[in-house]
């Protein structure tokens, strides 16, 4: 009776894994289906801006959202002592995982764009995703230390070294995977956002030549695309640059941590 519930239970793992695989799959074979025959010489011209504009707002949002994503990990799991005011910002990190995007475009059209008059620029939208991958960032490096078994901690300490050496030379590497999953998980969302860049960002299919320069990005790009309602093959091209660009972010970001966790 055992082994038949041993069983059974791997036939269900195997058999949710096919399914989730079999439709990631399908999604990918109909974007390329219809999406490749579009592309074009003409077409990667007209998309080139976006692509810098998608680049630009990806590794500067990255460049802020990451460092402090990771510090606040490290002072949660770290140094902060459990308390109200610590159960406080993980509530106040969890409340902002949850607001919707477009919630954020409109508080950075808001701030970023009337009130210090920034106009639509990648700037503001750069801001902008920013707050919102933050949480994602916090939580999942926090959850990265947190895997980190204690006796790391431990044996470091035993040999005589401090608590930020500790963290930085012991902790912090055995984290990395864990941490660098956040950080994938952050490139998806920013290069798939669409509308807190609208509000912040623009539409404007143009070369940036400035961080004060409005530009869309491929998402919304696609996302206009598909509006005007006569352009639905310029949509699935582009849909097509959009996966190649997260695959070869994806590599990147894979390719860089093994260099850092080797070092």
């Amino acid at each position: 009776m055992r082994k038949f519930k041993n069983y059974s239970r791997f036939v269900k793992v195997y058999a949710g894994i096919g399914v989730s695989i079999s439709f990631l799959f399908g999604i990918l074979l109909y974007t390329l289906a219809n999406g490749l025959r579009h592309i074009s010489f003409e077409f990667l011209q007209t998309i080139i801006p976006v692509v810098v504009t998608t680049l630009m707002i990806v590794f500067l949002t990255l460049l802020i959202a990451v460092p402090i994503g990771i510090g606040s990990a490290i002072y949660l799991n770290e140094y902060a002592k459990p308390g109200r005011f610590v159960t406080l910002i993980r509530m106040a990190i969890e409340t902002l995982s949850g607001i919707p995007s477009i919630i954020y475009g409109l508080f950075g059209f808001l701030f970023y764009v009337m009130t210090l008059r920034w106009t639509l620029s990648i700037l503001a939208g750069i801001c902008t995703v920013a707050i919102m991958m933050l949480p994602i960032i916090i939580r999942s490096s926090e959850e990265a230390l947190k895997a980190v078994p204690i006796s790391y901690r431990e044996g470091s300490f035993a040999l005589g070294a401090g608590k930020f050496f500790t963290i930085m030379r012991t902790v912090l590497p055995s984290a990395i995977p864990g941490i660098l999953a956040s950080i994938i998980l952050t490139i998806g969302r920013i290069v798939g956002e669409t509308a807190a860049l609208i509000y912040t960002a623009g539409t404007l299919v143009a070369m940036p030549t400035s961080l004060f320069s409005s530009s869309s990005t491929l998402a919304v790009f696609m996302y206009t695309s598909t509006v005007e309602g006569t352009n639905m093959n310029r949509a699935y091209a582009t849909a097509v640059v959009l996966l190649a660009l997260i695959l070869f972010l994806n590599s990147l970001a894979n390719y860089i941590a093994k260099k850092l966790k080797k070092g």
